[in-house]
């Protein structure tokens, strides 16, 4: 009976190869490295998107009214939005404030009736002319 020796090193596959070394440092080729960079990427976005969700102030819908009193003005026969703009703020440029009252009021175009109250923006409320909704009956 022979006994032979086999290699156990080789047996497993483990073969020195000439010139390398064994530091235990993974080498990653530039595919790697761009799969890699890719993944820490897509972490990063992900927790700055989940922080965002979560970090944010949040809106709550309540039942109740909103608090802001708008002034009103009860247009007058012969008046124009034009006009009730001039009288509200002399300074300012009628167009603005126009386009900001229809807007406000959401009316069709500037087209207004006799007696028809219109809500005018918070910053005139103490202009002459202007008046409560409670004055109004509203």
């Amino acid at each position: 009976m022979t006994a032979s020796i086999i290699d156990t090193a080789s047996f497993a596959g483990a073969h020195p190869v000439a010139g390398s070394t064994s530091s235990g440092k993974l080498r990653l080729t530039k595919r790697g490295r761009a799969v890699f960079g890719a993944l820490a990427t897509l972490l990063v976005v992900g927790v700055l998107a989940v922080a965002a969700m979560f970090g944010g102030s949040q809106a709550v819908a309540t039942g109740e009214a909103g608090s802001a009193e708008f002034g009103y003005v009860v247009v007058q026969p012969g008046a124009s939005l034009w006009e009730l703009a001039v009288e509200i703020d002399p300074e300012a440029d009628p167009r603005d404030l126009v386009a900001e009252i229809v807007r406000l009021n959401q009316l069709d175009g500037s087209g207004v009736q006799a007696g028809q109250p219109i809500a005018v923006p918070l910053r005139y409320a103490e202009a002459p002319g202007v008046v409560t909704a409670a004055d109004l009956g509203m």
